[in-house]
């Protein structure tokens, strides 16, 4: 098995990359939560702060009257084989402090920067490291000190307020809770204690501490408690001796305080027998084995929810893209592969996979054939237009038979009304195109992380849109002016050529036919209106199809030729403008990656740490 503090010491370095990666707190499935640490309660006053600088061997918390410790410290202490001591800050961490006087004065500074130079408090923690041979490897959490009455300059919701904090860590299942109870206080009145029953009732995870046990009355003594007949706990209860108020004012050593500590146990007629499981140094190994033990038991769990986050964090780096090579070659073959995505999107809205391709069908079935029927055919075949345009044709002398001339100006002049719906349907399907890229673009995951290439390929795709349109365009209009260079004549071969006879019109008697009557003129307008029905019908079925054939089917196959061979021409300082990724999606990045090599590096040692 692995030693207790490897064990520990791993812990506490994991614990320590979380909080330089803010992979803790409020988040229940972080490793930060996994790993297990110790939380100090304890009313104000109640020797909370002695209790850490004697485990610590160092006098560095802030001292006063009232409430002190306004910000959660979290204290990790990591033990050193030799060398010098020193301290450092998660917010000053390229700094190391030497002098605990000005580790101090570093605390009161940080919770001030937050909290101001008032009584209120904060529960953003302040993170410190202290790397010793003096100390165990251990994360003790310092929080604020339960109080009953807010004193003047605070809040009224003060005392709530500091005990929603303290409960906050407490009630975690993986927080060992060390709970500070002065001996000149009567045990049932602890707040500590109190608090440690609410959300421990078991007593598994409580620890509890008694301190000023040479502050108390003469004659009485906290063998009832020490040895847990006041208060029963599933761990033992341990005595503190802490520094008096002279001896911090006189800076007694630390180590000499702890020598003291130990003669008073040994020497005290009360508590002698006890000697061995009393005061810090005591203290401080028995947490540690303790949390040696927890940490134990609970590696299969740990173990099972980093293997989760590491799937769940290499899944989001798939999604988002993993980093890309700096040659010339891995950036092509990024580019290309992000160009493939999106048009692999693009021609699934087209086909169907995907919405907005049933729109083309849709300017196809209802568009064009809403704008043909709305043409002014009526207005302009009407008896007098009619009248007008074969006069006109004849000129000074008037047709013999059937006016051909009139007939002709009369069929293209009409065709020329089918050019609006011909390139009002090229453009609407052009722009259900355009919208088409545009969505897809925004739908291609891996081009979200190059905003530059978003725009190079959008541009390239629109441009070739552009082109297609101009095609169908041409072509749709090309379909008209062919139905009216070269009239069907079989259609006009089949017309009836007698004019129209009154009912008492003898049939066998010459007829004077009036070339601009009424009636003529009606049914060369018919003639004219059933040809350009046919042409219709014609041009309905046409014109979908070249513009299938010029914009959707160009765009299927051909959208991003002419930017393929541009980019396969770019030098490899181009190639990178069009990688630029955006900073901010950079920056997520990067912070999945150094969250997916915590995770693997915790599960690589802790595998080959706590099973050794």
């Amino acid at each position: 098995m692995a030693t207790m503090e490897s064990l520990i010491g791993l812990v506490n370095r994991i614990q320590r990359a979380c909080t330089v990666l803010g992979d803790h707190g409020g988040d229940a499935s972080s490793l930060w939560e996994a790993l297990p640490s110790v939380a100090v309660v304890g009313g104000q006053s109640s020797g909370k702060s002695s209790v850490l600088e004697s485990v610590v061997g160092r006098d560095f918390l802030p001292r006063g009257s009232g409430i002190v410790t306004r910000r959660p410290l979290v204290l990790q202490l990591h033990q050193t084989t030799g060398g010098q001591e020193y301290a450092e800050f998660l917010h000053a961490p390229r700094k190391r402090f030497t002098d605990f006087a000005a580790v101090r004065r570093e605390i009161e500074a940080e919770t001030d920067r937050i909290t101001g130079k008032t009584k209120a408090i904060s529960n953003m923690p302040i993170h410190l490291s202290v790397y010793s041979p003096n100390v165990v490897n251990l994360t003790l959490i310092d929080l604020p000190g339960l109080t009953k009455v807010a004193v003047e300059g605070q809040a009224e919701s003060i005392v709530q307020d500091i005990e929603n904090m303290v409960r906050s860590y407490v009630e975690k299942p993986n927080c060992i809770i060390l709970a500070i109870s002065p001996a000149n206080q009567d045990i049932a009145t602890s707040d500590a204690i109190k608090l440690a029953r609410e959300v421990d009732p078991t007593g598994e995870r409580t620890f509890g501490v008694v301190t000023k046990l040479d502050l108390m009355d003469q004659g009485t003594n906290a063998l009832d408690v020490l040895e847990g007949r006041s208060y029963r706990l599933q761990h033992p209860w341990v005595g503190i001796v802490n520094r008096s108020q002279a001896e911090i004012n006189k800076n007694v050593d630390m180590m000499a305080a702890r020598q003291k500590e130990r003669e008073y146990f040994q020497n005290s007629p009360d508590y002698s027998h006890l000697s061995h499981k009393m005061g810090a140094e005591y203290l401080a190994k028995l947490l540690s084995k303790h949390l040696e033990q927890v940490i134990r038991a609970r590696i299969p769990s740990i173990i099972a929810m980093i293997n989760k986050t590491i799937d769940e964090l290499e899944a989001e780096l798939d999604r988002m893209g993993r980093p890309i090579g700096g040659d010339q070659g891995a950036q092509l073959y990024t580019i290309l592969d992000m160009c493939r995505a999106f048009d692999r999107i693009f021609k699934e809205h087209l086909e169907g996979g995907r919405p907005g391709g049933d729109k083309i069908y849709g300017v196809f079935d209802n568009q064009l054939p809403a704008a043909l029927k709305k043409l002014p055919f009526d207005r302009h075949l009407s008896l007098n237009n009619v009248k007008r345009v074969i006069s006109e044709a004849d000129g000074y002398q008037p047709h013999l038979i059937a006016p051909e001339q009139g007939y002709r100006r009369l069929i293209d002049s009409s065709l020329h009304y089918f050019k609006g719906p011909a390139e009002a349907s090229v453009d609407a399907v052009h722009f259900v195109l355009k919208e088409l890229v545009r969505r897809s673009i925004g739908e291609t995951e891996e081009l979200k992380r190059f905003p530059t290439l978003q725009s190079d390929i959008s541009a390239a795709a629109n441009e070739a849109l552009e082109r297609f349109r101009e095609d169908g365009r041409k072509t749709v209009l090309r379909l008209v002016d062919m139905e009216a260079s070269y009239l069907t004549v079989e259609f006009f071969r089949k017309l009836p050529t007698e004019p129209e006879r009154g009912p008492k019109d003898d049939k066998n008697a010459p007829q004077n036919i009036d070339r601009y009557g009424d009636g003529h003129l009606r049914r060369i307008g018919a003639n004219v209106a059933a040809y350009i029905g046919m042409v219709c019908d014609t041009l309905r079925n046409t014109i979908p199809k070249a513009i299938v054939f010029c914009q959707v089917r160009e765009a299927k196959r051909a959208l991003l030729n002419r930017f393929y061979a541009h980019v396969g021409s770019k030098e490899k300082q181009q190639l990178s403008a069009m990688l630029d990724e955006d900073p901010s999606l950079m920056e997520k990045r990067d912070q999945i990656v150094k969250r997916l090599e915590l995770y693997k590096s915790a599960r690589n040692e802790i595998d080959s740490v706590a099973w050794k």
